[in-house]
């Protein structure tokens, strides 16, 4: 099988980006990455082993002090760059995505909003401030940010673009290092950004780029001595390996964002229209396969017969297809492990709850890792179901009588990434978002609405610290105190 793709015409090797030159592994060991729409091999691409992750992190080591001591404007200059490439080479980036992760194509994003993310970190270093004060008497004292050193950027495989672009970004402006490993089930894209980032002028060693799975890449970074700072996004099993590793060696600095159970509770006052579009948009955008997508569906007792008789019909009509196709609706499961995990979900959930729409698994008749959106009604409150992430387009609707009811069934779980409110009444929205453990909610639109300059994260075991423009700046910066004596000489 070949170690190359062809995209629009083009031969595309996808390589290791190590010190500014690519790279096989060191081993020459390769994994294969599956088209989840048709079953067959995309490409095979290199498995970086634990000496590809040492030299990734020793070249970055060794750049990092000409980066940090770069003027910040000329810092910005390369993330500039490199959004111009994503915007030019995005048609090619959706291709690579669809093909290896099953992304339609018509609904490709990631590139867009990852030049986004470059280009307002470009221009953000002016924020890198520390202050001052005379409040000591006989002394000036002043803070100090600076950046860490060498960071890792572990990124999920269910928006790779995005978060590529997102936490490099942040951790570069402010000086750091960078190594990021993409995740096995995305990996395509990456490797081709990869390549842009030598065509945007990077210095060699200030980013790096491996592919492969966790083990041993990604835990080689969990728990190597040199990398003082570390963003992962992706499951709530893996965040915690990455946080145990990092205390069992150097302590550096660790930001988690990790699964979620969203609720999206439907008062009875509430544009239920509007409801009923955003909630479905959000648990099928991305096949479901979204840690915010609202999986939990609460509906007030008095419009839930209406409610539950629309989503379930428009639920029913919705189709899988091929990614690459322009008309596809929803593609496929990302890949095998995925597809078999919420197939096993699904038969849970037909044991506790009343299934009212779809329910299939259609590998057998397309080949593909497609399951059809699937609604279930009236589970109990402690059914598996309700209580997992299942990171598919399935989802629960539950009912409810009083605001007290629905707050202690949504804030019953050990997530809390995101929850959303529908209610025309001000005082209601205001008293759920406050009562909500959730690091997010909206107040009439669901996932993954968000605001430009809010932080994104998790109340517990959705993770730890907050993502998001200056937020994410605050995580690659330490904070140096320093104090100055003032000669005693009296004016």
């Amino acid at each position: 099988m070949s170690t190359t793709v062809n995209v629009n015409g083009i031969e595309f090797q996808p390589r290791l980006l190590i010190n500014g030159e690519f790279v096989e592994a060191s081993d020459k060991s390769t994994f294969n990455v599956i088209n989840p729409a048709t079953g067959e091999i995309s490409c095979k691409v290199p498995e970086a082993t634990e000496d590809d992750t040492n030299r990734a992190v020793a070249a970055a080591k060794a750049a990092h002090s000409g980066w940090a001591a770069l003027d910040p404007t000329k810092r910005g200059a390369y993330l500039k760059k490199l959004a111009a490439l994503l915007r030019e080479h995005k048609s090619t980036l959706a291709h690579l995505e669809a093909i290896s992760m099953g992304v339609p194509v018509t609904h490709y994003f990631h590139a867009d909003i990852g030049a986004d993310e470059l280009e307002y970190f470009s221009e953000a270093w002016p924020h890198i401030q520390g202050q001052s004060s005379v409040n000591t008497p006989g002394y000036v004292t002043m803070t100090l940010r600076q950046p860490f050193g060498v960071v890792a950027c572990i990124i999920p495989w269910n928006g790779p673009l995005y978060f590529f672009a997102a936490k490099a970004a942040a951790a570069l402006i402010t000086g750091n290092t960078v190594v990021l490993k993409s995740s096995e089930k995305a990996p395509l894209a990456v490797a081709y950004a990869a390549e842009l980032i030598t065509k945007a002028g990077f210095p060699p060693g200030v980013f790096n780029v491996l592919s492969g799975h966790g083990l041993p890449s990604g835990r080689c970074l969990a728990r190597h001595m040199d990398v003082r700072a570390l963003s992962f996004t992706g499951s709530s099993r893996t965040g915690k390996l990455i946080q145990e590793e990092a205390a069992k060696t150097n302590l550096k600095s660790v930001t988690l964002e990790l699964g979620g159970k969203s609720p999206a509770i439907i008062f009875d006052d509430a544009n239920i229209e509007q409801a009923l579009s955003a909630t479905m948009m959000s648990i099928l955008l991305n096949s479901g396969q979204v840690c915010m997508a609202n999986s939990r569906v609460y509906v007030q007792k008095s419009v839930a017969p209406k409610f539950i008789e629309a989503f379930t019909q428009r639920m029913a009509a919705v189709r899988g297809g091929n990614p690459l196709d322009p008309q596809t609706q929803m593609g496929p499961q990302a890949d095998e492990i995925q597809y078999k995990n919420i197939m096993s979900y699904i038969e849970e959930g037909k044991k506790s709850g009343t299934l009212a729409v779809g329910g299939k698994g259609m590998l057998d008749e397309t080949k593909g890792y497609f399951v059809e959106p699937t609604v279930f009604l009236d589970t109990p409150e402690d059914a598996k179901i309700m209580k997992e992430e299942i990171f598919g387009p399935v989802l629960n609707i539950n009912t409810f009588a009083t605001e007290e009811e629905v707050v202690a069934k949504a804030n019953d779980t050990e997530f809390g990434l995101y929850a959303a409110v529908f209610t025309n009444d001000i005082s209601r929205a205001m008293r759920m978002a406050k009562a909500l453990e959730s690091g997010y909610v909206s107040i009439n639109c669901s996932s993954p609405t968000m605001g430009r300059d809010l932080p994104f994260g998790g109340y517990k075991g959705s993770g730890q610290g907050r993502e998001g423009k200056l937020y994410s700046m605050d995580h690659f910066l330490e904070v140096k105190s320093v104090i100055i004596k003032l000669d005693e000489a009296k004016l």
